[in-house]
């Protein structure tokens, strides 16, 4: 059986000048689809649900070699950055199990 790793990304999204919960909620709703459609990787809200300048996403990749785990994830933030830039990310947590 191969050996299988899991790479955790949590991120801290500050989304500036969002002022209202239906506003945050369009920009991550939008940002988790694109990254799921895009990178195949699962993907969700986990923390400050009711703040509407703040998010905490994470997204979870899965694969056999932790090179391409951090690779991936790697390749995630820069498209995030680039593609992404009303939230900016001030704080990133990565595991790879």
């Amino acid at each position: 059986m191969p050996t299988i790793k899991i790479a955790l990304c949590t991120l801290e999204l500050d989304l500036a000048g969002v002022e209202t919960l239906k506003d945050k909620r369009s920009i991550i709703k939008s940002l988790l689809a694109r990254l799921h459609n895009t990178f195949n990787v699962s993907t969700s809200e986990v923390d400050f649900h009711d703040l509407p300048g703040s998010s905490v996403i994470a997204f979870v990749v899965v694969t056999t070699a932790t090179n391409h785990a951090h690779s991936t994830v790697s390749t995630i933030l820069n498209w995030i950055e680039k593609h992404c830039p009303e939230a900016e990310i001030v704080n990133q947590h990565i595991e790879i199990l």
